[in-house]
Protein backbone atom coordinates (compact mmCIF):
# COMPACT_ATOMS: atom_id res chain seq x y z
CA UNK A 1 0.00 0.00 0.00
CA UNK A 2 0.96 3.66 -0.65
CA UNK A 3 2.02 5.54 2.01
CA UNK A 4 -0.21 8.22 0.88
CA UNK A 5 -3.14 6.07 1.25
CA UNK A 6 -2.36 5.51 4.92
CA UNK A 7 -1.89 8.64 5.38
CA UNK A 8 -5.18 9.38 3.93
CA UNK A 9 -7.11 6.71 6.17
CA UNK A 10 -5.51 8.61 9.37
CA UNK A 11 -6.48 12.34 7.78
CA UNK A 12 -10.31 10.54 7.45
CA UNK A 13 -10.51 9.88 11.43
CA UNK A 14 -8.16 12.05 12.86
CA UNK A 15 -8.16 14.93 10.26
CA UNK A 16 -5.56 16.46 10.58
CA UNK A 17 -6.80 20.53 10.37
CA UNK A 18 -7.96 19.56 13.79
CA UNK A 19 -4.03 20.18 14.46
CA UNK A 20 -4.06 23.74 13.15
CA UNK A 21 -6.95 24.56 14.46
CA UNK A 22 -5.51 24.01 18.38
CA UNK A 23 -2.57 25.89 16.95
CA UNK A 24 -4.31 29.14 15.90
CA UNK A 25 -5.29 28.63 19.80
CA UNK A 26 -1.96 29.22 20.64
CA UNK A 27 -1.18 25.56 20.89
CA UNK A 28 2.15 24.30 19.59
CA UNK A 29 1.59 20.59 17.30
CA UNK A 30 4.27 19.08 15.00
CA UNK A 31 1.28 15.96 13.41
CA UNK A 32 1.48 14.90 9.99
CA UNK A 33 3.48 12.52 7.72
CA UNK A 34 7.01 13.53 9.19
CA UNK A 35 9.43 11.12 7.82
CA UNK A 36 9.11 9.20 4.59
CA UNK A 37 11.41 6.87 3.37
CA UNK A 38 10.07 6.52 0.03
CA UNK A 39 9.06 2.59 0.08
CA UNK A 40 5.36 0.97 0.18
CA UNK A 41 3.94 0.04 3.01
CA UNK A 42 3.06 -3.64 3.67
CA UNK A 43 3.15 -3.66 7.65
CA UNK A 44 2.48 -1.14 10.25
CA UNK A 45 3.32 -0.84 14.12
CA UNK A 46 1.78 1.82 16.30
CA UNK A 47 3.16 3.37 19.38
CA UNK A 48 1.97 6.32 21.28
CA UNK A 49 5.85 7.57 21.37
CA UNK A 50 8.57 7.57 18.83
CA UNK A 51 11.16 5.38 21.30
CA UNK A 52 14.19 3.47 20.63
CA UNK A 53 12.13 0.11 22.02
CA UNK A 54 9.09 1.01 19.80
CA UNK A 55 11.88 1.56 16.50
CA UNK A 56 13.10 -2.27 17.40
CA UNK A 57 9.76 -3.61 17.69
CA UNK A 58 9.05 -2.12 13.59
CA UNK A 59 12.42 -3.48 12.90
CA UNK A 60 11.75 -7.18 14.51
CA UNK A 61 8.30 -7.09 13.12
CA UNK A 62 9.29 -6.32 9.63
CA UNK A 63 7.16 -2.78 9.67
CA UNK A 64 7.83 -0.16 6.82
CA UNK A 65 5.94 2.20 9.11
CA UNK A 66 5.50 3.49 12.45
CA UNK A 67 2.47 5.35 13.34
CA UNK A 68 2.95 7.53 16.56
CA UNK A 69 0.67 9.57 18.86
CA UNK A 70 3.51 11.97 19.96
CA UNK A 71 5.41 13.80 17.38
CA UNK A 72 8.34 12.16 16.15
CA UNK A 73 9.80 15.71 15.58
CA UNK A 74 8.82 18.00 18.02
CA UNK A 75 10.25 21.09 17.44
CA UNK A 76 12.87 21.75 14.49
CA UNK A 77 15.88 19.08 14.69
CA UNK A 78 19.16 20.95 14.19
CA UNK A 79 20.88 17.63 13.64
CA UNK A 80 19.46 14.30 13.34
CA UNK A 81 22.36 11.78 14.65
CA UNK A 82 22.27 9.17 16.53
CA UNK A 83 23.20 10.78 19.37
CA UNK A 84 20.83 14.09 19.03
CA UNK A 85 17.72 11.92 17.52
CA UNK A 86 18.35 8.05 17.73
CA UNK A 87 15.12 6.92 17.41
CA UNK A 88 14.22 8.73 14.41
CA UNK A 89 18.20 8.31 12.59
CA UNK A 90 16.99 4.31 13.58
CA UNK A 91 13.95 4.69 11.64
CA UNK A 92 15.97 6.47 8.54
CA UNK A 93 18.77 3.36 8.75
CA UNK A 94 15.50 0.80 8.81
CA UNK A 95 13.43 2.52 6.12
CA UNK A 96 10.62 3.11 8.43
CA UNK A 97 8.49 6.03 7.35
CA UNK A 98 6.37 7.92 10.45
CA UNK A 99 3.44 9.22 10.59
CA UNK A 100 1.71 11.04 14.16
CA UNK A 101 -1.34 12.26 15.02
CA UNK A 102 -1.43 14.37 18.26
CA UNK A 103 -3.59 17.27 18.74
CA UNK A 104 -5.82 15.40 15.54
CA UNK A 105 -6.12 12.75 17.05
CA UNK A 106 -6.72 14.07 21.04
CA UNK A 107 -9.80 16.28 19.74
CA UNK A 108 -11.41 13.86 16.58
CA UNK A 109 -14.62 12.18 17.05
CA UNK A 110 -13.62 8.71 18.20
CA UNK A 111 -10.61 9.94 19.33
CA UNK A 112 -8.05 9.75 22.66
CA UNK A 113 -10.05 12.30 24.62
CA UNK A 114 -13.49 10.80 23.54
CA UNK A 115 -12.76 6.91 24.11
CA UNK A 116 -10.63 8.34 27.46
CA UNK A 117 -14.72 9.70 28.24
CA UNK A 118 -16.16 6.31 26.75
CA UNK A 119 -13.32 3.96 29.03
CA UNK A 120 -14.69 5.76 32.16
CA UNK A 121 -18.19 4.71 31.90
CA UNK A 122 -19.65 8.11 29.42
CA UNK A 123 -21.84 7.96 27.05
CA UNK A 124 -22.45 11.49 26.06
CA UNK A 125 -20.91 14.61 27.02
CA UNK A 126 -23.23 17.31 28.31
CA UNK A 127 -20.44 19.73 27.97
CA UNK A 128 -17.05 19.98 25.59
CA UNK A 129 -14.39 22.51 27.19
CA UNK A 130 -13.05 23.23 23.39
CA UNK A 131 -15.61 22.96 20.54
CA UNK A 132 -13.78 22.16 17.28
CA UNK A 133 -15.28 22.20 13.54
CA UNK A 134 -15.59 17.92 13.65
CA UNK A 135 -14.79 17.26 17.49
CA UNK A 136 -13.19 18.49 20.63
CA UNK A 137 -11.14 18.61 23.89
CA UNK A 138 -12.35 18.24 27.40
CA UNK A 139 -15.76 16.29 28.29
CA UNK A 140 -18.42 16.32 31.04
CA UNK A 141 -20.85 13.75 31.11
CA UNK A 142 -22.62 11.59 34.07
CA UNK A 143 -22.04 7.93 34.86
CA UNK A 144 -23.64 5.36 36.77
CA UNK A 145 -23.48 5.58 40.35
CA UNK A 146 -20.39 4.59 42.15
CA UNK A 147 -18.44 4.65 45.14
CA UNK A 148 -15.10 6.29 44.37
CA UNK A 149 -13.11 3.30 45.06
CA UNK A 150 -15.13 1.29 43.12
CA UNK A 151 -15.11 3.73 39.93
CA UNK A 152 -11.08 3.73 40.83
CA UNK A 153 -10.77 -0.10 40.45
CA UNK A 154 -12.70 -0.02 37.70
CA UNK A 155 -10.65 2.38 35.88
CA UNK A 156 -7.70 0.63 36.40
CA UNK A 157 -8.85 -2.61 34.90
CA UNK A 158 -9.99 -0.84 31.76
CA UNK A 159 -6.89 1.39 31.55
CA UNK A 160 -4.71 -1.46 32.83
CA UNK A 161 -2.89 0.34 35.06
CA UNK A 162 -2.02 0.25 38.87
CA UNK A 163 -0.27 3.96 38.42
CA UNK A 164 -3.61 5.69 39.41
CA UNK A 165 -3.45 8.36 42.03
CA UNK A 166 -7.02 9.08 43.84
CA UNK A 167 -7.77 11.78 46.11
CA UNK A 168 -11.46 12.68 47.47
CA UNK A 169 -14.30 10.40 48.84
CA UNK A 170 -17.29 11.71 47.47
CA UNK A 171 -19.24 9.17 45.23
CA UNK A 172 -19.34 9.33 41.19
CA UNK A 173 -21.74 10.71 39.34
CA UNK A 174 -20.34 13.41 37.29
CA UNK A 175 -16.87 12.92 35.86
CA UNK A 176 -14.63 15.85 33.94
CA UNK A 177 -11.98 14.27 31.72
CA UNK A 178 -9.20 15.43 29.71
CA UNK A 179 -6.73 13.02 28.22
CA UNK A 180 -2.55 14.11 28.54
CA UNK A 181 -1.13 16.95 30.36
CA UNK A 182 -5.07 18.41 30.68
CA UNK A 183 -4.50 19.30 34.45
CA UNK A 184 -5.05 22.66 33.64
CA UNK A 185 -6.71 25.73 35.44
CA UNK A 186 -9.22 25.97 32.48
CA UNK A 187 -9.98 22.34 33.19
CA UNK A 188 -10.72 23.00 36.61
CA UNK A 189 -12.84 25.43 36.06
CA UNK A 190 -14.74 23.34 33.53
CA UNK A 191 -14.80 20.79 35.76
CA UNK A 192 -16.91 22.99 38.79
CA UNK A 193 -18.60 24.76 36.46
CA UNK A 194 -20.47 21.73 34.63
CA UNK A 195 -20.86 20.47 38.17
CA UNK A 196 -19.05 17.73 38.36
CA UNK A 197 -17.98 15.90 41.48
CA UNK A 198 -14.76 14.47 39.80
CA UNK A 199 -11.84 15.02 37.43
CA UNK A 200 -10.04 12.71 35.72
CA UNK A 201 -6.36 13.44 34.05
CA UNK A 202 -2.89 13.34 34.44
CA UNK A 203 0.20 15.71 34.24
CA UNK A 204 -1.58 17.37 37.54
CA UNK A 205 0.83 20.09 39.82
CA UNK A 206 0.40 20.13 43.49
CA UNK A 207 -1.57 23.33 43.94
CA UNK A 208 -4.12 22.15 41.15
CA UNK A 209 -4.32 19.03 43.02
CA UNK A 210 -4.73 20.72 45.97
CA UNK A 211 -7.16 23.59 44.80
CA UNK A 212 -9.15 20.69 43.57
CA UNK A 213 -9.37 18.56 46.24
CA UNK A 214 -10.12 21.70 48.52
CA UNK A 215 -13.28 22.56 46.31
CA UNK A 216 -14.66 18.90 47.44
CA UNK A 217 -13.71 17.46 43.99
CA UNK A 218 -12.68 13.36 43.52
CA UNK A 219 -9.38 13.34 41.71
CA UNK A 220 -7.96 10.58 40.17
CA UNK A 221 -4.79 11.40 38.54
CA UNK A 222 -3.73 8.75 36.10
CA UNK A 223 0.01 8.76 33.92
CA UNK A 224 -0.29 10.87 31.35
CA UNK A 225 0.89 7.44 28.83
CA UNK A 226 -2.12 5.52 30.68
CA UNK A 227 -4.87 8.36 29.52
CA UNK A 228 -3.94 7.85 26.13
CA UNK A 229 -2.93 4.26 25.02
CA UNK A 230 -6.35 3.43 25.57
CA UNK A 231 -8.24 5.55 23.05
CA UNK A 232 -4.61 5.28 20.72
CA UNK A 233 -5.21 1.45 20.71
CA UNK A 234 -8.98 2.00 19.60
CA UNK A 235 -7.70 4.26 16.92
CA UNK A 236 -4.77 1.73 15.73
CA UNK A 237 -7.60 -0.91 15.80
CA UNK A 238 -9.76 1.18 13.10
CA UNK A 239 -7.03 1.85 11.21
CA UNK A 240 -6.40 -1.47 10.81
CA UNK A 241 -9.84 -2.68 9.61
CA UNK A 242 -9.41 -0.27 7.11
CA UNK A 243 -6.38 -0.93 5.58
CA UNK A 244 -6.23 -4.30 5.89
CA UNK A 245 -2.96 -4.85 6.19
CA UNK A 246 -0.75 -6.66 9.12
CA UNK A 247 -0.40 -4.22 12.09
CA UNK A 248 1.24 -4.53 15.60
CA UNK A 249 0.23 -2.51 18.63
CA UNK A 250 3.30 -1.35 20.85
CA UNK A 251 2.39 -0.75 24.64
CA UNK A 252 5.47 0.51 26.27
CA UNK A 253 4.72 -0.98 30.38
CA UNK A 254 7.00 1.12 31.60
CA UNK A 255 5.39 4.40 31.27
CA UNK A 256 1.76 2.59 31.68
Amino acid sequence: MKLKEIYETVDALAPFVLSKEYMAKGMHDNSGLLLDCGKDINRVLFSLDLSQEAVLQAVNANADLIITHHPAIWEGAMRLTPEDTPALSACIRAGISVISAHLNLDAALGGIDESLMFGLGGKQPIAVMEVLSCGGYGRAYDVSPLSLSEFAARAKKTFQTDRLTVYGEREVKRVASFCGGGFTYGALAFTLENGADTIATSDGKHHLILEAVEKGLNVLHFTHYASENYGFCRFAENIKNKIGLPCTVFTDRRFL
